[in-house]
């Protein structure tokens, strides 16, 4: 067990593959991969049977961008998934020049974003000048606020009464808090408790509400049990200039949210992100784009929600990780399984997204904590957290009435909170004085 970092199963510690599959399940079960595909099929009309196929593509792709990542890329706990970040731009592109354009837009981007990783090593570079750990830690807890009213609002807005999913969202909650506090206070047991803390807060979740009546799992019966993918299943690739560039940029901005995802992720688990661990990363996350856009799924991220469930379960088994994969690529291939997961209330995700929420922000929290907090590292924290919350409150028709490029940016408060911090980074000057200074205390803190 690392102390420093509360993690009960390392990296690289091996564990039987039975443990790493189960461990590997509540990550799945705990994390909403499937909505985003959702957001996008409606947004292109697709019909019911595109949906439930599309849905299963993205598991598919997610599974196999998770294991390229975790097994051959970063080589952390990472768990890959469907970006939000790129939804309106798919959805225009999508609606405007075909389904086609959609893939044909994502391979490009793709490319690029693997290539700077590798071959070419530009990356690593790149953060090592631009994100210190002033930066890395405001963008982790950046990560955590903006992900805070994204869980609320999915348990507000559930289909049933707002009070039911609020007291179902309360025990899920309640439920994951308590084995995590057993964990600390109890050997053996405890430590059960912990691990596998997600799983049971599912279970007393879903088992509250199918009492109150808020339970469906009769889309399960109706699944189909098995269904082979295909290459560009959504039409042959149709490769547009402007879609094309377009979504690089966008790329970009996703790479900027995932740089802040693996901050976390390196301070849950004490690994440093060398230049070797970066590249390798970019690599990774551009080659599960690339494999996902060819089974006509989106772009990928790692996802912050899994960063955070390394805190709370303290499992950083990279083991465990890759079972998740296996997991996520078999519901690709098995409806059933698939629909089963979507059939997990809301609320119940959702409460437990939001703990998730808390464990990301106090992460963020312990990588500044070294660093003197005075006028400019002031601004430089506190700006982008502004910005952040302004931008998630940002109302609709705001973001209806804004050009393209605009409501690309402004759909993610995240993206906006990692821009603000690294741009007041660069413009706030710093004396030589204080620079040293604060090198000095990051250093004490690691």
């Amino acid at each position: 067990m690392n102390k420093d970092n509360n993690i009960l199963i390392g990296v690289d510690d091996k564990i039987s593959i039975g443990k790493a599959f189960l461990l590997g399940a509540q990550h799945v079960l705990a994390m909403d991969l499937y909505i985003a595909p959702i957001i996008i099929a409606g947004l292109l009309s697709l019909s019911t049977v595109n949906t439930s196929f599309f849905i299963q593509m993205c598991f598919l792709a997610t599974g196999i961008a998770t294991l390229i990542q975790t097994g051959m890329g970063i080589r952390l706990p990472v768990v890959q998934g469907p970006s939000y970040v790129p939804i309106g731009a798919i959805a225009a592109i999508g609606g405007k020049l075909g389904l086609g354009a959609i893939a044909g837009s994502l391979i490009p981007g793709a490319i690029i974003i693997s290539l700077i990783g590798y071959p070419l090593k530009w990356f690593a570079k790149a953060v090592r000048k631009f994100i210190p750990p002033l930066v890395g830690g405001t963008v982790i807890i950046i990560v955590g606020i903006s992900l805070m009213p994204i869980g609320m609002n999915n348990i507000y807005n559930a289909e049933g009464k707002i009070g039911t999913n609020i007291l179902i969202a309360a025990i899920s909650a309640g439920v994951l808090v308590l084995c995590m506090l057993l964990g600390r206070k109890m050997h053996g047991v405890g430590t059960f408790f912990r691990l596998v803390s997600v799983l049971l807060a599912i279970a007393v979740g879903t088992i509250t509400a199918s009492f109150l009546g808020a339970v469906d799992f009769s889309p399960v019966k109706d699944a189909a049990w098995f269904s082979l993918p295909s290459f560009f299943p959504f039409g042959k690739p149709v490769f547009d200039l402007s879609a094309i560039l377009t979504i690089t940029f966008v790329y970009f901005i996703i790479l900027i949210e995932t740089t802040g995802t693996w901050f976390v992720v390196s301070s849950v688990t004490g690994k440093e992100l060398d230049e070797t661990r970066l590249n390798r990363a970019s690599f990774g996350e551009g080659l599960g784009c690339l494999i996902g856009s060819l089974f006509g799924s989106t772009p990928m991220t790692g996802y912050s929600s899994n960063a955070g469930l390394l805190a709370i379960t303290g499992v950083a088994s990279r083991m465990a990780i890759m079972a998740g994969g296996v997991i996520l690529i078999a519901l690709g291939l098995v409806p059933k399984l698939s629909t089963a997961i979507t059939c997990i209330p809301e609320p119940v995700i959702n409460g437990i997204f939001g703990i998730v929420c808390v464990a990301i922000v106090t992460n963020g929290m312990k990588v500044i904590q070294p660093i003197i907090i005075n006028d400019r590292n002031m601004m430089i924290i506190g700006i982008p957290i502004l910005l952040t919350i302004a931008v998630t409150i940002l109302p609709k028709e705001v973001l209806a009435s804004a050009p393209d490029w605009a409501n690309y940016l402004l759909s993610s408060s995240m993206t906006i909170g990692a821009l603000a911090t690294l741009i007041l980074n660069l413009i706030i000057p710093v004396d030589k004085k204080e620079k040293e200074f604060t090198n000095q205390a990051a250093a004490v803190g690691k």
